[in-house]
């Protein structure tokens, strides 16, 4: 493990809620495996999610070329690419893919993760549509999104916020054993530590972001739960059959 990944393990406590409930899911899924899995992060580009995990990482992601990806932080530069190599030791290749048309062969991902992407996408059935194609039969696919009964859709990139019931209806079109949740409070502690992100330049402020990460798990901690109780997230999980569908 590299020295990068090593402080990020240590800061963990005080990262984002969301960061925490999709790393739980992470931990589970990967030893159901009966070989070291391969995994495909979708939308990855930093991909802190996949820190530390035992599988093989491939990252997926747009090229940033428009002005709001460059806005919003989106899509992948070389400069991103050849940082996240020198950082990460579990990451076997960077692609730059369209996951609508992705250039994977089928039944190649043991797991499909998708963290806060698919209300970016314009055609969301044909990417879960790729989705379902790329993982292998039993393969586990773990995504999440806002939570469209709570949370207003005001970015100028997301194309749509999922109510429970509609994404769970969008998954169930493909995959089968699916488990829709809502997850994280949202509130004061949840916005301090959004806006106030890490940075060795700014320590008071990091360390206001953190805490208040800190605290916002311990509440969110009872609140991953099929109950909208002002929660700001979605986190699904299903599996492609072992029977071959189209």
């Amino acid at each position: 493990m590299k020295l990068y990944e090593r402080l990020r393990l240590l800061l963990e406590p005080f990262v984002q809620s969301h960061y925490h409930f999709v790393r739980k899911r992470l931990r589970q899924i990967v030893p159901s495996f009966s070989a070291r899995p391969k995994v495909l992060d979708v939308g990855g580009r930093e991909s802190p999610y996949t820190l530390g995990i035992d599988a093989d990482i491939v990252l997926s992601e747009l090229p940033r070329e428009k002005d709001i990806q460059h806005d919003l932080y989106l899509g992948l530069t070389p400069e991103i690419i050849e940082t996240l190599l020198k950082r990460r030791s579990n990451i076997s290749e960077i692609i730059i893919d369209d996951m609508t048309q992705s250039q994977f062969a089928e039944n190649s991902f043991d797991c499909i993760l998708a963290v806060e992407v698919l209300e970016h996408v314009e055609e969301d059935a044909k990417f879960l549509s790729e989705v379902h194609r790329v993982l292998k039969p039993g393969g586990i696919f773990l995504m999440t999104t806002p939570n469209g009964d709570h949370i207003p859709n005001t970015n100028p990139d997301h194309k749509r916020h999922y109510k429970r019931s509609e994404l769970e209806q969008l998954l169930s079109d493909k995959f089968i054993g699916v488990d829709v949740v809502y997850s994280v409070r949202t509130g004061q502690l949840l916005n301090l530590g959004w806006v106030r992100r890490f940075s060795y330049k700014r320590p008071f402020i990091t360390m206001v972001g953190g805490l208040a990460n800190a605290l916002n798990l311990v509440r969110s901690l009872p609140r991953s739960t099929k109950q909208n109780i002002h929660t700001a997230h979605l986190i699904a999980m299903a599996r492609k059959d072992t029977v071959a569908n189209n």
